[in-house]
């Protein structure tokens, strides 16, 4: 897959939203379209983006009215498969469409649900640091494997973003 092709189909907020959305199900533009307030053709639009640069997969056909609609779902679980070459200048604009999403993310915060925030530039030992990474990835797998339709019954609304990454040691500014 050619990296620079989902870096900016992915490098939207839009499309991000997406991305969140059909992880948790197979979605048809139609069902996108009204979970995000869009008009059905801004949804096929951003969702063909998306297919195109292999970001998602088809999930199936249902019969709608007399036509087909085609369903959607973000393959989570080979995401890091996938992404073997990235450049420093494409995670840094993966960031910053990530950064926009997350003020959206933020305004909707429920207020007076526990939250957890952390941030650290710092130094740990490598068996530390290793066993962070494996929590936060067991973390991010448990979401994104029980992650459900949107407004299924029993379920909360809910962000949870993490990057976590080692930095060259003459990092000093």
């Amino acid at each position: 897959m050619d990296e620079v092709r989902e870096l900016r189909a992915t490098a939207h907020p839009v499309r991000l939203r997406m991305l969140s959305l059909l992880t948790g199900s197979a979605m048809s533009a139609a069902e996108v379209a009204r979970e995000l307030g869009l008009t059905h053709a801004n949804a096929s639009y951003h969702l063909r983006i998306l297919f195109e640069s292999g970001t998602i997969v088809e999930a199936g056909e249902e019969r709608i009215r007399g036509g087909v609609a085609k369903r959607y779902r973000y393959p989570h679980e080979l995401r890091g498969q996938r992404r073997t070459r990235s450049t420093t200048d494409s995670r840094i604009a993966e960031v910053r469409a990530l950064a926009r999403d997350l003020e959206r993310r933020i305004a909707q915060r429920k207020a007076g649900t526990p939250n957890h925030f952390s941030d650290l530039e710092g130094w740990v030992t490598p068996e530390v640091w290793e066993r962070v990474r494996e929590l936060l990835t067991e973390a991010s797998h448990l979401v994104h494997d029980h992650n459900q339709p949107p407004r299924t019954p029993g379920t909360v609304h809910v962000s949870a973003t993490s990057w976590t990454f080692q930095l060259t040691r003459n990092a000093r500014s």
